[in-house]
């Protein structure tokens, strides 16, 4: 059994955390942010945050990036709230994806939380 690659470069980082974010938007979620935290979060270098519209969309987006990770080489370390698609939360080490529906995206205001993250534009 081959062994995951959940660690990747920074440069390998960032440039899944912008394909992410470009498949959420060919997908057509909205207000989509690439916050890069590092130096600022121990947990991981960037987040990816997106709102959409539905739960359907939400899972295809989820499963779309997930597949894009796949076959990069680039291991899930963990998945939440897949089933209940409020916040749907993949966890590639280096790269967070948040997937929120628009009640959870106002609620957590991740952006608010991690105001010192600079963005990235994708």
């Amino acid at each position: 059994m081959a062994k995951k690659n959940y660690k990747k470069t920074t440069g390998q980082a960032k440039a899944f955390a912008v394909t992410a974010a470009k498949l959420a938007f060919d997908r057509h979620c909205i207000d989509i942010t690439i916050l890069d935290l590092q130096g600022i979060s121990p947990a991981t270098d960037y987040f990816v945050i997106v709102t959409g519209t539905s739960d359907r969309q939400m899972r295809t987006v989820a499963d779309e990036i997930y597949q894009a990770a796949k076959d990069n080489g680039i291991g899930l370390f963990g998945r939440a709230g897949y089933e209940q698609a409020k916040w749907i939360l993949l966890d590639f080490v280096d790269v967070v994806v948040h997937i929120f529906d628009d009640q959870y995206r106002e609620y957590y205001d991740l952006e608010l939380l991690w105001g010192d993250a600079k963005r990235i534009d994708y």
